[in-house]
């Protein structure tokens, strides 16, 4: 005969697993990024998106549901980004998808996203098109695009003495992007400033020996460099042992951020002004309490990937709050103008092109201890080198 005590007990047990099935499902974010072609960035930036999700679940998850975020590499080819986003949306049923490092692959998942009516959010790609010619309403963009970074940098190179100028950049999206704002945003500062020469080798492919001898060949008084990863490394080996960069200005995108950065070494060239993260010498509340907790779990220091990966996280979930649910029409109304926090402060989604108003650090390169870093740095607010509404209606008509 049952005992009341153990009756109570069984009941308990037994009620346990309709308790379990009670909880909410997460909600799921399909993340795809290129993890086997570019390491140096994209494991940082996986490690910041944990970390993110981690202390999200930690506060009870976002509309009393745990995130959670299947992730998967495209290895940079814009087919296996299509093939991948289809079976995350079609098998593992995610509710957002989110990502991408290379410009190409940004537009083709923006492109997909928009034909699923799916919400896309960017992490890194940069390339205006996402967000301009080729915006869509399902589309936001987390980091600085092309013309925002190009903007920031041509605040100093303006200041130069410098009028002949060369480019050279990978041929592709991003790179054609780059030089184009540059090129446009310098002329309009200086009048006097000529282009004398340009160089688009393939992206990580470049012959630097060759590039950098043509760039020479041109007797440019400044350098436009949008290479980065090994194709930077081996350009500035090159650079540097025909005497490319003596005597000559230098401005850099991406290269003072330390995925970049580091690999030079003690062959960091000195003096070029850049784009990039000088870590722990940033010593406000936000980033400091960042890089302790990133310390804390990986051992290590965090680079810009691990800032943008966690950034990243940190939108959706501020997008998915607003929204208070997670149907398409919701989360787009939700997503336009949210807030969220950021190593570097807070930041927002703009509603008129839904572009991030995070922004990036501008310095000069610096060798110390035998390392490339950057010093007479200044952060770039995002908000102050958006395009203004005329500019982005007339490259985006359905824009607002």
């Amino acid at each position: 005969m049952l005992s009341r005590r153990t009756l109570l007990g069984t009941t308990a047990v037994l009620a346990a697993p309709a308790i379990v099935r009670a909880q909410p499902a997460p909600i799921r974010i399909g993340e795809i990024n290129s993890y086997s072609a570019i390491p140096s960035f994209t494991l940082p930036y996986r490690n910041g998106w944990q970390l993110a999700t981690d202390e999200i679940n930690a506060r009870g998850g976002v509309l009393g549901r745990k995130l959670e975020v299947i992730s998967r590499d495209d290895a940079g080819k814009p087919q296996d980004t299509i093939r991948l986003a289809g079976e995350l949306l079609d098998e593992q049923k995610v509710d957002i998808l989110a990502g991408g490092y290379l410009s190409n692959v940004g537009l083709a998942l923006s492109d997909f996203a928009a034909q699923r009516k799916c919400l896309y959010v960017a992490g890194e790609p940069l390339s205006d098109a996402l967000v301009w010619e080729k915006g869509n309403r399902t589309c936001f963009r987390l980091r600085p695009s092309t013309y925002m970074q190009a903007a920031m940098l041509v605040e100093e190179a303006a200041k130069l003495p410098a009028k002949r100028w060369v480019t050279v950049a990978p041929n592709y999206e991003y790179g054609l992007s780059t030089v184009k704002w540059f090129k446009a945003l310098l002329s309009a500062k200086r009048p006097d400033v000529e282009w004398v020469g340009e160089q688009w080798p393939a992206l990580g492919k470049i012959d630097a020996g060759a590039t950098a001898a043509a760039l020479a060949e041109a007797k440019p008084d400044a350098i436009l460099n949008v290479t980065f990863g090994p194709d930077l490394t081996n350009f500035v080996r090159q650079g540097n042992t025909r005497g490319l960069f003596e005597n000559r200005s230098v401005v850099s995108v991406l290269t003072g951020e330390p995925e970049y950065l580091e690999p030079l070494g003690d062959e960091t060239p000195v003096g070029w002004i850049v784009t990039g993260y000088p870590q722990e010498q940033v010593t406000t509340k936000a980033n400091q309490a960042f890089i302790a907790a990133y310390k804390a779990r990986f051992e290590k220091v965090p680079g810009m990937g691990s800032v943008v990966g966690y950034t990243l996280i940190q939108s959706i979930a501020a997008g998915i709050a607003k929204a208070g649910a997670l149907d398409l029409d919701k989360l787009v109304d939700g997503f336009s103008g949210a807030t969220f926090d950021s190593p570097f402060g807070s930041a927002a989604y703009r509603s008129l092109d839904h572009q991030g108003t995070l922004g990036t650090f501008v310095g000069t390169t610096a060798l110390k201890d035998g390392k490339g870093t950057m010093v007479d740095w200044r952060y770039a607010n995002g908000a102050d080198y958006l395009p203004t509404d005329q500019v982005v209606k007339s490259l985006r008509p359905n824009a607002g």
